[in-house]
C-alpha cells in the first residue's frame, strides 16, 4: 500500500527482538521501529499507537467457558512462554507475582502456537497473533482476568539527526493504518492508545 501511494519509497521490513530493534534504531541502521511497552528515552521518541490485550491460549480440545479466564485456571496447566527477560514473559511474571510451571521456553510465537496446538502446554500471547487460529479451531483462547494484562505498541523514531522524508511518510502511514485496523475491528482486543 505504501508503495502505491508513494512511489519511489523503498520499504524494508525487519523482524527481531525488541532489544535488537532498539539497538538498530540507536545505531541508525533502521529509520523507525514498532516496539512495545517502551517509553521515550534520550535517544528515542515514541508515539503510542495501540493497547492490546494478551490472551491465554489452550489446545483445541480444552474446555473453556465464555467468560475471561482467571490466572488460577491458566496456571493449572504447564505453560510455554518466552525466556526470562523477554517483554512478554516480564508481563506474565509481573501479573502472577510468582513463577508459573514452565513446560518449555521459546522466543518464537510460531513454536509456542505449535506446542499449544499439540497439547503440550498453554501459553499467553497477543490476541492479534492467535485470533485466526482460535477462529479456525486450531487453538482455544480468550482474555485473562484478575489481572488482565495488555501491552502498548509504540512507533519509535530516533531523536538524533534528521528523519528522512520517506521515513516521515512511512510513519504517518503506519499510524493511519494501525488506527484503521483498530477502528474496524481487524486488530482484535486493541484500542487506540
Amino acid at each position: 500500500m505504501l508503495g502505491r501511494r508513494h512511489p519511489g519509497i523503498e520499504v524494508r521490513i525487519l523482524s527481531a527482538f525488541s532489544g535488537h530493534l532498539r539497538q538498530w534504531l540507536d545505531d541508525g541502521e533502521v529509520d523507525m521501529s514498532l516496539l512495545y511497552n517502551m517509553n521515550s528515552t534520550p535517544s528515542i521518541a515514541v508515539t503510542p499507537l495501540l493497547r492490546e490485550a494478551l490472551w491465554a491460549i489452550a489446545p483445541p480440545g480444552a474446555e473453556l467457558g465464555r467468560e475471561a479466564l482467571t490466572w488460577d485456571r491458566v496456571c493449572e496447566n504447564p505453560l510455554v512462554l518466552p525466556v526470562t527477560g523477554h517483554g512478554l514473559r516480564t508481563l506474565v511474571d509481573e501479573a502472577l507475582g510468582t513463577a508459573p510451571t514452565i513446560a518449555c521456553q521459546t522466543n518464537s510465537m510460531p513454536v509456542q502456537k505449535k506446542l499449544v496446538a499439540a497439547g503440550t502446554a498453554w501459553s499467553v500471547l497477543p490476541a492479534a497473533g492467535v485470533a485466526e487460529d482460535v477462529a479456525a479451531g486450531r487453538l482455544r483462547g480468550g482474555p485473562i482476568a484478575d489481572p488482565a494484562i495488555s501491552r502498548t505498541i509504540v512507533l519509535a523514531l530516533p531523536r538524533a539527526g534528521r528523519i528522512p522524508p520517506a521515513a516521515e511518510v512511512a510513519a504517518t502511514e503506519i499510524v493511519r493504518v494501525t488506527h484503521g485496523l483498530v477502528e474496524d475491528g481487524t486488530w482484535p482486543t486493541a484500542s487506540v492508545a
